[in-house]
Order: structure tokens, then sequence, then C-alpha cells
């Protein structure tokens, strides 16, 4: 499968990792959209959220714990947006489902 996600999950590709643990890798996103910006993945290749399964559904819902533990080291306390493009249409351009967790600046509904 050729999947950057994969690959950087693997070691195959470098990443500056935040976190990591035998289900999943943090990195900072290398075109940040806010001041703090980072990707959280599955190590296991799921395409995309429509793709979760009660088979898989404890990977992500580890990923959401994981988000929490970033956030907190991070000392994101004023707040942070998690968000998750699903589909072409909706912006996925990687088709490895990943999280942005991103903080350092206030958000705007429903672009920005």
């Amino acid at each position: 499968m050729d999947c950057i996600f994969c690959k950087i999950a693997n070691g195959e590709i470098p990443a500056t990792k935040v976190y990591e643990d035998d289900t999943v890798i943090a990195f900072n996103d290398l075109e940040p959209q806010a001041p703090t910006h980072i990707l959280v993945i599955p190590k296991m290749h799921i395409t995309s959220a429509a793709d979760i399964t009660e088979e898989n559904s404890a990977v992500i819902a580890h990923i959401f714990e994981v988000i929490a533990k970033i956030a907190k080291e991070q000392n994101m306390d004023d707040g942070f947006r998690v968000v998750n493009n699903c589909g072409d249409s909706a912006g996925q351009t990687v088709k490895h489902v990943h999280f942005h967790l991103m903080s350092g600046r206030s958000f705007t509904w429903p672009a920005g």
C-alpha cells in the first residue's frame, strides 16, 4: 500500500513526533493551520471515518484519549479544535483516517 501515513507510522518517513504508543502516533503537521497543529493517526490503516466499525472503533476511542492527553501536555487550557475530513468533498487528501488537533488561535465557524 502506498499510504504516506502508514509509512510515517512504520518509521519509513520521518516526522516530528509528539506522541507514540503501540496503536497511535501523533506528529506536527507540515502545513500548520494554527500555531499548534498536530495530526493524530492510528497505526492501523483505516481509510476514513466512514470505515469505522465495531472491530476498529476501540482504536478511534483511544485516539481521543490521546488527544486529551496531548492537549493537557501542550497546555491547550484555553481550548482546541479537533477536525476530521471524511471523503474527497470534505477535503480528505490522505486516505488514512486522521484527526487534526489545533490550538493557539481563535477559530471561527464554519470555516477557519
